[in-house]
């Protein structure tokens, strides 16, 4: 069982000191200290305040590595539930967020008033049985698509969906709205690695549990026409693959470097 090496790991990372966890289960200071040495076992009624707590499942608290493996619960976390526009016929219409209105929808996704004062529309072709969000991105960490194409995307409901190598739209609490190429190692570490397609720009990762919404990309719409040999020579599975292969390396780098 490794309840006492994860209460440990789970107290540090939030910054709570053994006096204020114990203060939160309502025990004496000395039994978290005896819980994460191993030398008592809380009651039933204690680790269900700890899961609830630090927002864990109980199989994850007692019998999963947390620090070793990371979060094992994210990989199921449902985003969330959307706030939808529909029109006069109740069919439900594509949201548009500009990039003016980016800083606002972090705030204001869950609102109805805020949903329906951003502008709505509609497009044909797409898949009926999907909800669609179209978001306005910024810079050129994307190219070819430049700054202020819209990116359609479908809702994408849960993490583990999430399919390495494909475009989204991510909305984190960490880093705003960015539209980046995406692999998925949540299973391994909790985390997601977020690579731009303009080779300038240097991958990054967050933490599965700062995704606020994904939206996988579908679609975009531009002003700006595609150069022709944009079109003839797009990203093959040779690519993919040496990317994949590339990113590996660069994640064993960053894990080296930070021990």
């Amino acid at each position: 069982m490794l309840l006492s090496k994860n209460l440990k790991h789970l107290r540090t990372s939030q910054n709570l000191t053994q006096a204020e966890l114990s203060e939160k289960l309502g025990v004496q200071r000395t039994m978290i200290s005896a819980y994460e040495d191993g030398r008592s076992e809380p009651k039933l009624t204690a680790l269900t305040v700890m899961a609830e707590l630090f927002n864990v499942s109980m199989d994850e608290l007692l019998y999963h590595d947390i620090e070793e493996k990371g979060r094992k619960a994210v990989q199921n976390k449902a985003t969330k539930i959307l706030t939808i526009a529909v029109d006069a016929d109740d069919r439900e219409s594509i949201t548009m967020v500009g990039q003016k209105a980016s800083a606002g929808y972090l705030n204001g996704f869950a609102d109805p008033e805020y949903m329906e004062s951003l502008p709505q529309f509609r497009l044909p072709n797409l898949a009926s049985n999907q909800t669609y969000r179209a978001f306005e991105i910024a810079g050129d960490s994307m190219l070819p698509l430049v700054p202020g194409t819209l990116i359609v995307g479908g809702y994408v409901e849960q993490l583990k969906d999430i399919k390495s190598g494909k475009t989204y739209i991510l909305v984190t609490a960490t880093e705003g709205v960015v539209y980046k190429r995406v692999f998925n190692y949540l299973a391994e570490n909790g985390k997601l690695f977020l690579v731009s397609d303009n080779e300038h720009y240097k991958p990054y990762e967050i933490k599965g549990e700062d995704i606020m919404e994904v939206w996988e990309a579908k679609a975009f719409i531009s002003t700006d026409f595609p150069n022709p040999k944009d079109r003839n020579n797009p990203m093959t599975i040779e690519d993919l693959s040496k990317m994949i292969l590339d990113l590996k390396s660069e994640i064993i780098k960053m894990k080296v470097d930070k021990q």
